[in-house]
């Protein structure tokens, strides 16, 4: 049996995602914040406010460790943030875009329609992909205001021609999934979005993402692809983990 042709299958997600939108099959949820912070070490530490007094989240940051071209630096994502006596800025971000997909799932289920699932489920992810673009774009230009006059159509956003990045938990420069718990904490994102966490840190609805926002000019993506024990019994002490729960949380990276 033939499945369809890729052609087939981009014309009946078109078709699909008409009926999203005209039907509103889904809806989307977000939360964001723009918080006082500086980095400390490998850490970046977020503030309740300009006093820089009380610290509402440790941001534990690993730093790449493998080989690099003679003169290419080891990153690690507070490189980005100004260490403690210069003020600096982050921002946080939650978005769900997969609410009410249970209700269609179930129907699809209903009649072994497993090929309209998968399109549907692939439709909230792009959905919550769009979201998060749009979101930083809107944090850019306008609620942190860093990059006001920027002007740019969607292929720039598609090559990522702006100043900034938005690095996710568990994605390559941030390969650890537990920092969803607290930035979640300081999202507050069950309440304001409707999101929440499982055991494993994986986000509910499944359509979803979250993570940070860094301005500095030179942010660049990059991987942290595998770190030696002494970075990981470093890691385990700073987040309070012992080093066997470490090795669990981090074991893509040992």
């Amino acid at each position: 049996m033939v499945g369809p042709t890729a052609r087939a299958v981009f014309s009946d997600a078109q078709a699909m995602l008409e009926r999203v939108v005209s039907e509103k099959w889904l809806s989307a949820n977000a939360v964001f914040g723009l918080f006082p912070a500086n980095a400390v070490g490998d850490d970046i530490e977020i503030y309740a406010d300009e006093s820089r007094s009380e610290k509402l989240l440790s941001w534990h940051n690993l730093r790449q460790q493998h080989e690099r071209p003679a003169g290419k630096p080891h990153y690690c994502l507070s490189d980005y943030v100004a260490e403690r006596g210069t003020p600096d800025w982050i921002g946080a971000f939650a978005v769900g875009a997969g609410f009410g997909i249970e209700e269609k799932l179930a129907e699809f289920a209903a009649a072994h329609d497993d090929y309209r699932s998968i399109l549907l489920k692939a439709i909230a992810d792009r959905l919550a992909e769009a979201c998060a673009e749009w979101l930083h774009a809107e944090v850019r230009r306008d609620y942190w205001g860093y990059a006001s006059d920027e002007i740019l159509d969607c292929q720039a956003l598609i090559r990522e021609d702006y100043r900034g990045i938005r690095p996710a938990p568990g994605y390559p420069a941030c390969p650890d999934h537990t920092a969803k718990g607290p930035l979640f904490e300081l999202l507050d994102a069950p309440r304001n979005a409707g999101m929440g966490l499982t055991e494993s840190f994986a986000m509910t609805p499944a359509a979803a993402v979250s993570g940070f926002y860094l301005a500095h000019p030179q942010a660049r993506y990059f991987a942290v692809s595998k770190i030696a024990h002494d970075q990981l019994e470093d890691w385990a002490q700073r987040a309070g983990f012992s080093v066997s729960e470490a090795q669990r949380w981090l074991a893509p990276l040992l």
